[in-house]
């Protein structure tokens, strides 16, 4: 584990975090720089960089844990959607490399736009499907 981790330093107890639910292996609590009040983070206790380093069984806890903080933004925070998200690797916007994901409440008309969409060209997505079931058969 990296000694600069922030988010060990929280599993560990040495740096504070609002904190929201716990279980043996899997942490929620609110982030410091929420996009919606209730925007939380689910993150393993121990350290793995990515969701390609974690064990199955912790990403289906972790999975588990944000469906309930999903319930619970409806239901306290009248949240009318939510989005889950994680970002892996600096390319992809992740700030602290620690695996976790994002629990946001959402609201009808808030403003927020995540993804632009685009479209393929020609036949580049019967190439771009192929290409990936060729390595998905090795997987």
């Amino acid at each position: 584990m990296p000694r600069e981790c922030i988010f060990c330093q929280i599993a560990a107890g040495r740096a504070p975090a609002e904190m929201l639910l716990e279980t043996h292996r899997v942490l929620a609590f609110l982030d410091i720089a929420p996009v919606h009040y209730g925007h939380a983070l689910v993150i393993p206790r121990q350290h793995y960089e990515t969701l390609l380093d974690l064990p199955d069984e912790l990403w289906l806890e972790m999975g588990q844990v944000s469906r309930r903080l999903a319930r619970a933004l409806q239901k306290k925070l009248y949240a009318q959607g939510f989005n889950l998200g994680m970002n892996n690797y600096e390319a992809a916007g992740q700030v602290v490399p620690h695996a976790h994901l994002h629990v946001i409440p959402r609201y009808r008309d808030d403003g927020l736009h995540f993804f632009p969409q685009g479209h393929y060209q020609g036949q580049d997505m019967a190439s771009v499907g192929r290409q990936l079931r060729e390595v998905l058969a090795g997987l």
